[in-house]
Formats: structure tokens, C-alpha cells, sequence
């Protein structure tokens, strides 16, 4: 059993928590789950072609930097007031008023409101940057970033505070009219780190962004990634911060946080083969990109239940998402949609599918591992669970796609605030047309379009990054 410490006499509310090392914890969690996002930038410009390689790293820390400022004003606020309905929290603590050493006496009563504040800080910062991994290579900038502080406004906050909140309606769903009242049961939808609020909402998202843009232009020049190390660098990165964004969401260091880190990584081990291996029955080749599609999909897949499911379970949770992501990521061709990156693919699909494993395989004794009690799920014959999951996941996906869909048809009727590129700007790639620096001195040596970055290419000018 923990002993309880009590903070020095500086501390003018006597706040105690079950010891420092939970606070310690959870900011070395908020670093790990920063660290994610550049692996996620890293991971999309290798992707895409090498004339818009900077652009879809600048944009994802640009749009991450914009979030940061917004979780600050009103965010957090939206997202964890305690006072706020069923629907949306308040602005109680807008700019992070009285958010300091006191706990949430309703969500975290553990550890500091501002150690739990910067590590949710990075949740909301990584899962717009997420959208644009559908709308690549043809978005502009400065809209797109507009785009994200509205979107993690009316979108994000949103379904953080459904999911997550003590009075929200998914935390709730067994009980919605005692919530409203001020009694929460928490019995309804199970989501330990994300998988609705970040992975549901930015894959959905991404799908209406990409509609809204349309396809991108078809030219003698093949849609191809063009640095797969870059690929399997950020895999890597964002695997690496995974520990954090899973393990740390126990909000303690407890045998929890030690058992979801260690379901996220087998989960991730078990998809990555599975879709390199299903590929493979196809194809008889390894694929590198094969590989690191199927990490993320089952990192995805397993952020839901990474509380709540035995390792056991992680091997079917990331296999069964894995294969269901594959073949969602072949849809697009069919259906005749440009989701770029595999965003909607992936994530969207990969997040729906955890949310749906993770009542299925939920179980009583994981989570009571830092005294959680839970119904468990179907296993434990708590079927109903299932169902909370399903409607959860469903109202997260309607929600975040006509929500966003609604913003962006707005913005591309603002002067200025127009969402794609022109046509020459798509031609010649968005880094030397939007940005004006490029991610290669060498650039015209590895593209075959030579000619049409000579005609906008600064020679005097140092590269932006040389890899």
C-alpha cells in the first residue's frame, strides 16, 4: 500500500498525493507523448513526395504550437471543468485559472491539476496535426492552421469531455440523467488514452478535410513516398512515445500504467507482423512501409483498451485491427476518395475498431490493478458493454465528420482563408511555392520534375534541412 505525502508548508492548500513519483511520472509522460508529434511529421514527410517533405513537418509543430495556446485560453477548460453539463464543460478555468497544485477532486485526485493539464496538453496537440495526413499535398498552410484552433474548439474539447469528464455523457452512459444532475455513475463507454477523442475524431475528420479538397492533381509524376527511412524513423519515434501516451494515461505510477505500456508494445509487435505478413500473401515481398503502417494501426487500435485487456488480448486486439485497417486503406481506391496518408485509414478505422475490442476484452482485474472497478466486457459477460462502445464510437465519427466538414466548407468561403493550394503551387510542391525553403539542396536529383523546381527554387539560400 502507498503512503500518502504530504506536500511542504509552501504549499498553501496542503494538497497530498500518493507520491511524488505520480506528478514525476505523469510530466515524463506529457515528454514522451511531445516527443510523438515530430515522430508523426517525420512519418508523413517521408510519405509524401520530396517537394512538400518540409511542409507536412513544419505544419504538424506549427499546428501542435497552435493547440498549446488554445488548451491554455480555453481548452483545458472545455475539456475538464468539473461544473460544466453532460455535453461541454465551462470556462472555469479558462487561461488555467486556480490550475496549480490542487487535484480535479472528480477526475485526478492524485496528482497536481497542472502536471495532468501539460500531459493532456500534448493529447490535444497531436490529434489535429493527425487530419493532415488526408489532406497532404494540397493543403494550405495558414487556413490549415486557422482550421485547427476552431477545430480543437468546437471538436476536440468536445468529445475529450463526452469521453473523459466525470459528468460526460460516454463516461456516463448507463446513467446520462443522473450525470445532468450532478451524480455520476462513470459506468458507459471505456476509453483509457484516446482512442475516440484522438484517433476516432482526427481519422473522420481527416476523411471530410480530404472531400472538402478534393484529389490531388494526377500528373507524369507518381504519388510515392520518397525517404522510407524517414518512415521507419517515425514509426519508431511514435512507438518510443507510446509508452507515455498509454502507459501515463493510469495518471499514476501504479502496476496500471506498467500494464498498459506493456499491452501497447505487444499490440504494436503483433499488428506490425500482421500486416507485413498479410501483405506478403499478396505480394511475396516484406514491406517496409507494410510494417509501420501495421505499428501504428495496432498502437491505435490498443489505445482504448490499454487499461483495461490482458497481454493476451493485445495480440488480438493488434492483429484483428491491424488486418481491419489493411483492408480499409484499400477502400479509398475503390471508393474513389484521396485520403493521402492513410489518416482515415488508420486511425479513424483503427480507432473504431479498438473502441469496439476494448468492450469485448475488457476485464475487471486489470483495471483493479490501481483500484479501478469496472463491469468488464463481454468476456466477463457484460455484453451491454459492447453496445456503449459501439454508440460512443458512432456518435464521436458523426460528430467529428459533419462538424468538420461544416467548418471547412465556411473557411473556403473567408477571403484568403481558401483551404487548397492552386494548381502551380500543387505542381511544384508546397515548400518552395508556400514556404520558400525546401527540405533538399539535392532536391531536382531525386525528383524527375527538375525543370519545375528550377523555376522557383532559391539557389543562394541554405536548404532547410539536409537528411
Amino acid at each position: 500500500m502507498s503512503t500518502a505525502v504530504t506536500l511542504p508548508l509552501t504549499n498553501p492548500a496542503g494538497f497530498s498525493e500518493v507520491g511524488y513519483a505520480s506528478t514525476g511520472f505523469l510530466v515524463w509522460g506529457a515528454a514522451l507523448v511531445f516527443f510523438m508529434i515530430p515522430g508523426l511529421g517525420l512519418v508523413y514527410s517521408g510519405l509524401s513526395r520530396g517537394k512538400n517533405a518540409l511542409t507536412m513537418v513544419t505544419v504538424i509543430m506549427a499546428a501542435a504550437s497552435v493547440v498549446t495556446l488554445q488548451w491554455i485560453l480555453w481548452g483545458y477548460s472545455l475539456a475538464f471543468s468539473e461544473t460544466g453539463g453532460v455535453f461541454i464543460g465551462n470556462f472555469a478555468y479558462i487561461g488555467f485559472t486556480s490550475i496549480g497544485s490542487q487535484p480535479l477532486s472528480t477526475i485526478t485526485t492524485w496528482v497536481p491539476a497542472i502536471a495532468f493539464g501539460v500531459y493532456q496538453m500534448q493529447f490535444a496537440a497531436i490529434t489535429p496535426a493527425i487530419i493532415f495526413g488526408s489532406a497532404a499535398e494540397r493543403f494550405s498552410i495558414l487556413p490549415a492552421l486557422v482550421f485547427t484552433f476552431i477545430w480543437a474548439t468546437l471538436i476536440y474539447d468536445p468529445i475529450a469531455y463526452w469521453t473523459w469528464a466525470a459528468k460526460g455523457w460516454i463516461h456516463n452512459m448507463a446513467c446520462i440523467s443522473d450525470a445532468a444532475a450532478g451524480t455520476p455513475c462513470l459506468n458507459g463507454g471505456l476509453d483509457f488514452a484516446g482512442g475516440g477523442p484522438v484517433h476516432i475524431s482526427s481519422g473522420f475528420a481527416g476523411l471530410a478535410y480530404a472531400l472538402v479538397l478534393g484529389k490531388r492533381k494526377v500528373t507524369d509524376e507518381p504519388h510515392r513516398p520518397h525517404n522510407l527511412n524517414l518512415v521507419i524513423l517515425g514509426t519508431s519515434m511514435l512507438w518510443f512515445g507510446w509508452f507515455g501516451f498509454n502507459g501515463g494515461s493510469a495518471v499514476a505510477a501504479t502496476s496500471r500504467a506498467a500494464m498498459a505500456a506493456t499491452v501497447t508494445t505487444v499490440a504494436t509487435a503483433a499488428a506490425a507482423l500482421s500486416w507485413a505478413l498479410f501483405d506478403y500473401t499478396f505480394t511475396k515481398k516484406f514491406s517496409a512501409i507494410g510494417f509501420c503502417s501495421g505499428a501504428i494501426a495496432g498502437l491505435v487500435g490498443i489505445t482504448p483498451a490499454s487499461g483495461f485487456v490482458a497481454p493476451w488480448a493485445a495480440i488480438v486486439i493488434g492483429s484483428v485491427t491491424s488486418i481491419i485497417c489493411n483492408l480499409a486503406c484499400r477502400l479509398k481506391n475503390r471508393l474513389g476518395y484521396d485520403d493521402a496518408l492513410d489518416a482515415f485509414g488508420l486511425h479513424g478505422v483503427g480507432g473504431f475498431v479498438g473502441n469496439i475490442l476494448t468492450g469485448v476484452f475488457a476485464q475487471k482485474w486489470i483495471a483493479l490493478l490501481d483500484g479501478t472497478s469496472i463491469p468488464g466486457g463481454w468476456i466477463e459477460g457484460n455484453w451491454i458493454q459492447v453496445a456503449y462502445q459501439l454508440a460512443g464510437s458512432s456518435a464521436i465519427a458523426v460528430y467529428a465528420f459533419v462538424g468538420t466538414y461544416i467548418i471547412c466548407i465556411i473557411l473556403n468561403f473567408i477571403p484568403g482563408m481558401k483551404l487548397r493550394v492552386d494548381n502551380d503551387a500543387e505542381i511544384y510542391g508546397i515548400d518552395a511555392s508556400h514556404i520558400g525553403e525546401v527540405a533538399y539542396d539535392h532536391y531536382d536529383s531525386i525528383e524527375d520534375d527538375s525543370t519545375k523546381l528550377q523555376a522557383v527554387s532559391t539557389k543562394d539560400e541554405d536548404p532547410a534541412t539536409v537528411v
